[in-house]
């Protein structure tokens, strides 16, 4: 279960899992301000799991970035195929490598992008130039996911959530 963060002036700020809100309860960083039904049990304590929590301070972003995963490449991307312009669901797409690893590409952010099966086949392993293809955006490292682009992948917003997240993003 994740647990919604919000600034201090009550604005989503991002979606960490409830180990991480915990943590922050007990350095008084954040004010919980709702809570899941169920409960987390230690041997010397038990305390309500929380759902949203608020920063009692603005912090400064330290982020060098975002963490490379699949499910932040297809969101940065927003679940549309950079070569054919397809938005699809996770389950259909793959990430391609711009300049592929047998050309000696990595695997990060400037060098991955989101492709559809069909595009991803037919690159095969190739750069675009060669394939004859065409980025649609070039590839970056971003540096943060807008809460409401995260909040869109979930299949079901929590109910907790819904007073805090704006309307159109829930």
């Amino acid at each position: 279960m994740n647990t919604l963060v919000l600034t201090p002036w009550m604005s989503p700020l991002m979606i960490v899992p409830w180990q991480a809100a915990v943590t922050m309860m007990f350095l008084d960083k954040v004010d919980v301000l709702e809570n899941y039904d169920e409960q987390i049990r230690s041997p010397s304590t038990t305390i309500p799991m929380p759902a949203v929590v608020r920063l009692r301070k603005a912090v400064k972003d330290t982020k060098t970035g975002v963490k490379f995963s699949r499910t932040n490449l297809m969101t940065r991307d927003r679940f549309t195929c950079q070569y054919c312009g397809a938005k699809l669901p996770m389950s259909q797409l793959n990430y391609d490598h711009v300049i592929p690893r047998r050309l000696g590409g990595k695997t990060v952010w400037e060098n991955i992008v989101t492709a559809c099966y069909p595009c991803n086949a037919r690159k095969a392993g190739r750069t675009p130039e060669m394939a004859g293809m065409r980025l649609l955006r070039k590839p970056f490292r971003p540096r943060s996911l807008p809460v409401s682009t995260v909040v869109s992948t979930l299949r079901r917003l929590p109910d907790a959530w819904v007073p805090y997240v704006p309307a159109g993003n829930a």
